[in-house]
């Protein structure tokens, strides 16, 4: 294997600028940019989202680089997400990486933003990294053989893939409509929580009664997903109790019925796992596979966390979670999967187009 490869990695899909410095597969660096601009929007707005990358780009890709204490000239590859995402977005990172790549004269190097998600599981931070990281201090990260499924669930995907080695992969199911990420924040929405609702779901489910409310559970085939329904479900459960209470508000109703958005989260939450990983045991049972992993901006939520580690227990399956740190978006795990597309030699044209969707 070759050493000192230096991969400067983009991350811009959405609404994260992020840059990255990974060197022998070990990180170095990692900077993000979160905008602010779209929670009074209840939602991103990709105009503004384009916007605000074209003005943290540069600042995040310069601060990632000191951070990593490298040259421009040490640089090996520029790797950038290619898609899925939002276009816009995309074409920020895209032009930025295709300009620094023929300024220095190195290679261009695309990742699919799915794959980076599942190489997430492989990164290993310099010394260096942990010890300017709290959150990664004492942990032990734990990297998955192959080959092993992972729950990709995230605010636009939710699929299980077979991964067999960091540039082989194969989906095996995933939504046919709606992802679990978005299931989370369109009812989130309905509540008048605030945006993202994935992570205020996740609080206040912690303190309500899963089983005060039932929501409804689709029956798809084979190994997809189908969230569309269950959205459907959660707001015919609102709208009866608003008609029931005589209520013309959320707010107005939460006052008449005691830990009603707990609750009604804690409800949520809790078929959202169950229709996640009932399919998930599905697909080890029939694959055989018995290490499973998880990732995307879902695998944040603690609820879906512990239900996880429950089902390694019950069946004696090997469960590998990433830390929190490495489950939003970010250039790091771009810079993961770029790394072994380097080993490889597979590099990308520089006319090549950012997409807006695709599998992997």
């Amino acid at each position: 294997m070759k050493d000192n490869i230096v991969i400067l990695a983009i991350e811009s899909s959405c609404d994260d600028t992020s840059a990255a410095v990974i060197r022998d597969g070990e990180l170095l660096s990692n900077v993000i940019a979160s905008q602010q601009v779209h929670a009074e929007y209840g939602g991103v707005v990709p105009e503004l989202a384009s916007r605000a990358h074209q003005l943290n780009i540069l600042p995040v890709v310069d601060t990632a680089v000191r951070r990593a204490g490298i040259q421009r000239s040490d640089i090996s590859a520029v790797a950038f997400t290619r898609g899925p995402g939002l276009l816009g977005s995309l074409l920020v990172g895209t032009s930025f990486a295709k300009g620094l790549a023929l300024s220095i004269g190195v290679p261009l190097v695309e990742v699919n933003h799915l794959q980076g998600h599942i190489m997430a599981h492989f990164l290993e931070p310099s010394d260096a990294y942990r010890a300017a990281t709290p959150s990664l201090q004492g942990v032990e990260l734990r990297h998955p053989e192959y080959p092993f499924l992972c729950l990709l669930v995230s605010g636009g995907n939710s699929q299980i893939v077979r991964v067999d080695g960091p540039c082989s992969m194969a989906i095996l199911g995933q939504t046919i409509d709606d992802a679990a990420g978005e299931a989370f924040d369109k009812c989130a929405k309905v509540l008048g929580l605030p945006y993202p609702g994935g992570p205020w779901v996740d609080k206040l489910a912690r303190q309500g009664d899963p089983a005060k409310y039932t929501l409804a559970k689709p029956n798809i085939p084979g190994l997809d997903y189908s969230f569309s329904g269950l959205k459907t479900s959660f707001l015919y459960t609102l709208r009866d109790m608003l008609r029931e209470h005589g209520a013309d508000s959320v707010d107005k109703l939460a006052e008449q019925v005691p830990q009603l958005r707990e609750d009604l989260c804690a409800a949520l939450q809790n078929t959202v796992v169950d229709i996640l990983l009932a399919k998930l045991k599905k697909a080890a049972q029939q694959t055989g596979i018995r290490r499973l992993a998880v990732a995307g901006g879902v695998s944040a939520n603690s609820g879906l966390r512990a239900a996880m580690l429950d089902l390694g227990r019950r069946h004696r399956w090997d469960i590998f979670i990433p830390p929190f740190s490495f489950t939003t978006d970010n250039a790091a795990m771009i810079g993961q999967a770029a790394y072994y597309k380097y080993l490889n030699g597979d590099f990308c044209p520089v006319d090549a187009a950012p997409y807006a969707k695709t599998r992997i």
